[in-house]
């Protein structure tokens, strides 16, 4: 579906109220005192009342505001619309940072037009950090954000929220091939590592076992800065699974030599 400039506009300021409106949700909860549940499965997949509370807020409005759209939440999972419109929520990307009191956590807030995600949010409102992105560009709050060139892994800084993510041999493999050559590894970030590659701090983020609520939002920060971001076979990485960013194309597409038959 074709969204205009103007539309994008309409649709971009209502998902930054979805983000205040999740906000308010969670910040009461933010390093206190508060049960954890384990989702379960093959890693530890820890929910919080916070997360529950700021999802229902975003269903709410969008409920209200756009009653045909679909929705797709983590926690709650999907509203079918009759609108090929989709809104993609992930209340608290990084809980596991959350519920350590650690400040590298956000909200995720995409659009998806039927064909790809067109407006993305990443609000982190401790740090009172807001990331935008449409088809336009993406910002910090007012300030443009444009990734930088760096064409070579050898001189990449490159980011992985935790190794236990790759969830095959061939996949811990071709990560590890891609580390070995990069100059500086670090672990940590979720979402927040994806938009510090979109502010030019990082160069290159490879992971697997995601979720589309995990990657739709930063997907338009991320091209709306001047990165690439994809599935490890160069195909696109809406749909979750194994997904490679880079800030620069040249070092994407060498990346994704590198990785592309461990998919």
């Amino acid at each position: 579906m074709f969204l205009s400039p103007e539309q994008t506009d309409e649709f971009r300021s209502f998902a930054e109220q979805l983000a205040d409106a999740a906000a308010e949700a969670i910040k009461p909860y933010f390093r206190a005192s508060l049960d954890v549940e384990d989702k379960g499965g093959r890693l530890y997949d820890p929910v919080t009342v916070a997360d529950k509370a700021a999802e229902e807020a975003m269903r709410r409005l969008i409920q209200s505001r756009y009653p045909d759209h679909g929705i797709l939440g983590e926690e709650q999972g999907t509203a079918m619309g009759s609108s090929p419109l989709t809104w993609v929520l992930d209340p608290i990307d990084g809980t596991r940072a959350f519920i350590t009191g650690l400040p590298l956590w956000g909200t995720l807030i995409a659009l998806n037009d039927g064909a790809r995600p067109v407006v993305g949010v990443m609000n982190q409102p401790f740090t009172g950090e807001r990331f935008v992105g449409t088809p336009q560009g993406a910002w910090r709050g007012q300030t443009p954000l444009k990734t930088r060139g760096c064409a070579d892994l050898n001189s990449a800084t490159l980011m992985c929220t935790t190794p236990d993510m790759f969830d095959t041999p061939a996949r811990k493999a071709a990560f590890e091939a891609v580390a070995g050559k990069a100059r500086l590894m670090r672990y940590g970030g979720d979402c927040y590592a994806y938009c510090m590659l979109a502010s030019g701090f990082v160069d290159v983020i490879v992971e697997a076992s995601l979720q589309p609520y995990d990657v739709q939002a930063l997907m338009p920060i991320i091209e709306g800065a001047g990165g690439v971001i994809s599935a490890w076979d160069g195909g696109s990485a809406q749909n979750g699974g194994c997904v490679v960013a880079c800030g620069d194309p040249a070092l994407h597409a060498q990346v994704v030599e590198m990785l592309r038959h461990a998919m």
